[in-house]
C-alpha cells in the first residue's frame, strides 16, 4: 500500500507529497514533539492509521525562522511549496527526518525506511533540483548564492508544515551537513542526530565551484563515471541499486545540483561542532574516498559525547551498500523496542487501541498458567509485530482480518473484529462492502453467517 491511496477512503502510510500538490498521508501527528499546524487538528488515531492530511501546497508564511532564515517567496507574492517528501510510519510516533546526499533522491534511504518506520514517523525529503523538488524552491540559483543555511531553512519549513516541533535527524553527506547546521543553530528542534559519511568541511571551495560551473554548462551526465567510484566500492558499483542511484544523479536539475555544490563550497562548521548538544552518532565508510574516515573522526572528536561507527566494505553511500548495519545503528541510536518485554508493551497498547480496554481486560483476567504463553505470543507477535508494521493502515488491516475470519467461519472472532473495525474508522457501509466482497471469494453460506453476526454487532453498537 505504500505510495498509494489506501482502500475505503483511508490514506496509506508512505504517500509521496509532491511540491505544489495535495499529499495524502502527510499528517499532523498527535505525538510528543508533534503538533498540528495552524488551522489543522492533530488526529487522535493510533499506529498506523492515518488521519486526514494537511495540504503541503498550503501557502507558508514568510516569517523568519530562528537564526534569521526566511522562507523564500515566489514571484507574485505566492510563497514557495515545501520540499518534496515522503512520509512513512505511525502518525503518533516520534518524527525522524532523513536527509539525502548530493546527487541522490530520497530513494537513497529505501533500505532503511521500513524498519525505521515501525517505530518512527519517517520523513524523507529531496534536495532542490533532485527527485521531486524543483530547483526554483531556492531563493536563487545564481553562482555562490546558496548556502547550507538555506537548505536547513527549507527543512525547518517542511517540519513546520508537518507539525513537527522536535524531531530526530539523520543525513548522508550534504544531508548530514544540513543536520549538523540545524543542531548548532536550532538545538531546540533536534532530539537526536546521526551524521552518515559526512564532514564538517567538504574540502577546498574551489573544487566545488568548478564542479558547479561544469554542471551549469554541461549538466550532470559528465559526472556519472567518477561519481560511481566515489559512491560505491568496486564490487557494488554494478548492482541494480547502484544504477538506480546513479540515475538520480543523471536526472538532477543542473541549476539545483550546482546550487548544492555552492552550498558545500561555503560550508565550514569545524569551529561550531562543540555547540552541538543533541545525542549524536557518526557513521563512516572505511572505503569512502569522498569523506574519508578521518572526516568522521573529526566530527566525533569535536561533538560532545558523540559515538563513532566505521563500516568496512562501504564507500560514500553506506546506507545503500551496508543497509543492515546502518539501520541497526540508527535503531540503536534513535530508539526502538529491542527485547520481548518492549515488544509486548507496544503490542498491548495496539491491542487495546484496536479491540478496546474492556475486551483486553477480560482476556487478561482469564489468563491461566495454560494460556499465559499464548497470550504473550499473540500480544508480541500479532499486535507488537504485525499490527504495528507501517505498510498498511489499520483500516486496511481490519478489512483483511474480517475477510480471513469470514473464510474460516470464526464468527466469535468476527464479532470482535467488527467492533474493532468501527474503532479503526470503517463505517457500517464499509463493513457491508467487505462482507459482500467476501461472499464471492469465501462462499455465500460463509458470508450469510457473517452478515448475521455483523448485523447483531452493529445493532448493539447503534444502541450503546
Amino acid at each position: 500500500m505504500s505510495g498509494a491511496t489506501a482502500a475505503f477512503g483511508a490514506t496509506a502510510a508512505g504517500v509521496t507529497a509532491a511540491s505544489g500538490a495535495t499529499a495524502p498521508g502527510v499528517t499532523a501527528a498527535s505525538a510528543p514533539g508533534v503538533t498540528a499546524p495552524s488551522g489543522t487538528t492533530a488526529p487522535g488515531s493510533t499506529t498506523p492509521t492515518q488521519a486526514p492530511a494537511p495540504d503541503p501546497a498550503r501557502t507558508l508564511g514568510t516569517a523568519a525562522h530562528p537564526g534569521g532564515h526566511r522562507l523564500p517567496a515566489a514571484p507574485g507574492g505566492h510563497r514557495s511549496p515545501v520540499l518534496h517528501h515522503r512520509v512513512d510510519g505511525p502518525p503518533d510516533a516520534p518524527v525522524l527526518l532523513l536527509g539525502p546526499s548530493l546527487g541522490t533522491s530520497l530513494a537513497v534511504w529505501d533500505a532503511q525506511t521500513a524498519a525505521l518506520a515501525r517505530h518512527h514517523r519517517v520523513v524523507r525529503w529531496d534536495l532542490p533540483g533532485h527527485g521531486g523538488t524543483p530547483a526554483g524552491i531556492l531563493p536563487g540559483t545564481d553562482p555562490r548564492a546558496t548556502t547550507v543555511a538555506d537548505l536547513a531553512a527549507l527543512v525547518l519549513a517542511l517540519a513546520d508544515q508537518l507539525g513537527a516541533e522536535r524531531f530526530g535527524y539523520a543525513g548522508i553527506s550534504l544531508g548530514g551537513a544540513v543536520g549538523a547546521h540545524l543542531a548548532v543553530h536550532h538545538p531546540e528542534r533536534i532530539t537526536g542526530l546521526a551524521l552518515v559519511c559526512s564532514s564538517a568541511r567538504f574540502g577546498e571551495p574551489g573544487a566545488w565551484r568548478e564542479r558547479a560551473a561544469l554542471v551549469r554548462a554541461e549538466g550532470t551526465a559528465p559526472l556519472a563515471e567518477a561519481t560511481a567510484a566515489r559512491w560505491f566500492t568496486p564490487g557494488f558499483a554494478g548492482t541494480r541499486t547502484a544504477e538506480r542511484l546513479l540515475a538520480d544523479l543523471r536526472d538532477a536539475d543542473p541549476d539545483g545540483y550546482a546550487a548544492c555544490c555552492d552550498a558545500l563550497a561555503a560550508y565550514d562548521l569545524r569551529d561550531a561542532l562543540g555547540r552541538i548538544t543533541a545525542p549524536t552518532l557518526v557513521v563512516a565508510g572505511r572505503a569512502d574516498p569522498a569523506t574519508p574516515p578521518a572526516h568522521s573522526r573529526e566530527l566525533a572528536d569535536a561533538i560532545p559525547d558523540a559515538g563513532l561507527l566505521e563500516l568496512a566494505g562501504a564507500a560514500h553511500l553506506a546506507p545503500a551498500e551496508r543497509p543492515q548495519a546502518v539501520v541497526t545503528a540508527l535503531l540503536g541510536h534513535f530508539g526502538a523496542p529491542a527485547d520481548d518485554g518492549s515488544r509486548h508493551a507496544q503490542g498491548m497498547a495496539v491491542r487495546r487501541a484496536v479491540l478496546g480496554d474492556a475486551h483486553v481486560d477480560r482476556a487478561v483476567a482469564r489468563t491461566t498458567a495454560l494460556t499465559a504463553d499464548f497470550q504473550d505470543y499473540i500480544t508480541r507477535c500479532a499486535w507488537g509485530e504485525i499490527w504495528t508494521r507501517p505498510g498498511l493502515d489499520r483500516r486496511t488491516r481490519s478489512c483483511i482480518t474480517l475477510t480471513a475470519l469470514v473464510a474460516h467461519g470464526h464468527l466469535e472472532e468476527l464479532a470482535l473484529h467488527v467492533r474493532a473495525a468501527l474503532r479503526n474508522g470503517l463505517t457500517p457501509e464499509d463493513i457491508g462492502e467487505v462482507l459482500l466482497h467476501s461472499a464471492v471469494y469465501c462462499g455465500v453460506p460463509a458470508a450469510n453467517a457473517a452478515f448475521a453476526t455483523a448485523q447483531r454487532v452493529l445493532a448493539e453498537h447503534a444502541t450503546s
